[in-house]
């Protein structure tokens, strides 16, 4: 996702950002979204950097033809080649999602959503990475594992080679290769990996490790930082929810007890039984002396 909100910070886009942790409330029940001026909503990241490009906030307006073909070239290679490995780096090696990806979705989403969303997202992922191999991929997962770890790596090199002593990748001006690149080499860099070899790769190429940290202090300077800039506080209709915020946890939580408690009564985990209502004492006798009296 980092792609987008970077390529928006390079070319000055003026985008209101609002950060949520609950998909479900986003206009496209995913994350990232954009609404338009004109409420048009698009959630995929390259066409909303197509749709900041016909707006006239172009980070690749200055390339010649030839630098627009290295583009095209650059980004088709770091989906094939590096996307795959981020993909299996972040979402299907084990120690690293349970001890850092699953942590950190579990962690910043909401009850229950935290419960059941991260291993929702973990198979979507590798859903995609079923795709990005390809049918010709080895059937030995190690060999699998080896060959894209290996691509990946020649890939990171090749990146490294081609920027060479540059601040970004065509010169002093950032372009939307450069918000791609950073898009993806950020996180990697940034984590705290318990099984991180293809970040070792990458922090043995000392220009990319300064290209990422050039970008972060530059178009992110508080990103990190102890105290974040002042956020202002909107006055229109956004401001209006506030009240009901609190209406919506009590919601979310008593939604997410009515689910587990409906699931525990269709597992067989919790049962109902039925008891016979208990009887006041005396009725009976006085029932039979009612009848005494009739007669």
């Amino acid at each position: 996702m980092l792609p987008f909100p970077t390529y928006a910070r390079f070319t000055g886009a003026p985008l209101k950002v609002y950060k949520i942790t609950n998909p479900w409330r986003s206009p496209s029940g995913t994350l990232p979204a954009l609404r338009t001026s004109h409420g048009e909503v698009i959630s995929v990241p390259h066409k909303i950097i197509t749709h900041l490009r016909k707006e006239k906030y172009n980070a690749d307006y200055d390339l010649s033809a030839r630098q627009g073909a290295d583009t095209l070239a650059f980004m088709s290679l770091l989906e094939e080649k590096l996307l795959p490995v981020l993909i299996h780096t972040f979402w299907v090696d084990t120690k690293n999602y349970v001890e850092v990806t699953r942590k950190w979705y579990a962690e910043a989403m909401p009850f229950p959503l935290n419960f059941f969303l991260p291993g929702r997202m973990q198979r979507q992922f590798m859903e995609r990475l079923q795709l990005l191999c390809g049918e010709h991929r080895p059937e030995n997962e190690e060999e699998l594992e080896k060959e894209l770890y290996q691509e990946a790596r020649e890939c990171l090199t090749l990146l490294s080679q081609r920027l060479g002593s540059q601040k970004f990748f065509f010169g002093d001006a950032p372009a939307s290769l450069d918000a791609f690149v950073f898009g993806y080499l950020a996180p990697l860099l940034q984590a705290r990996l318990p099984s991180g070899r293809l970040q070792a790769h990458l922090r043995g190429l000392h220009n990319l490790c300064a290209y990422c940290a050039h970008i972060l202090s530059l178009y992110f300077p508080w990103d990190g930082a102890e105290v974040p800039p002042p956020r202002q506080t909107p006055a229109g209709p956004e401001a209006e929810e506030e009240p009901n915020r609190r209406r919506n946890q009590v919601l979310s939580v008593l939604a997410g007890l009515a689910a587990m408690a409906g699931y525990a009564l269709l597992s067989g985990i919790v049962s109902i039984q039925r008891a016979a209502p208990a009887r006041a004492p005396g009725t009976r006798s006085l029932s039979m002396a009612d009848e005494e009296e009739d007669e």
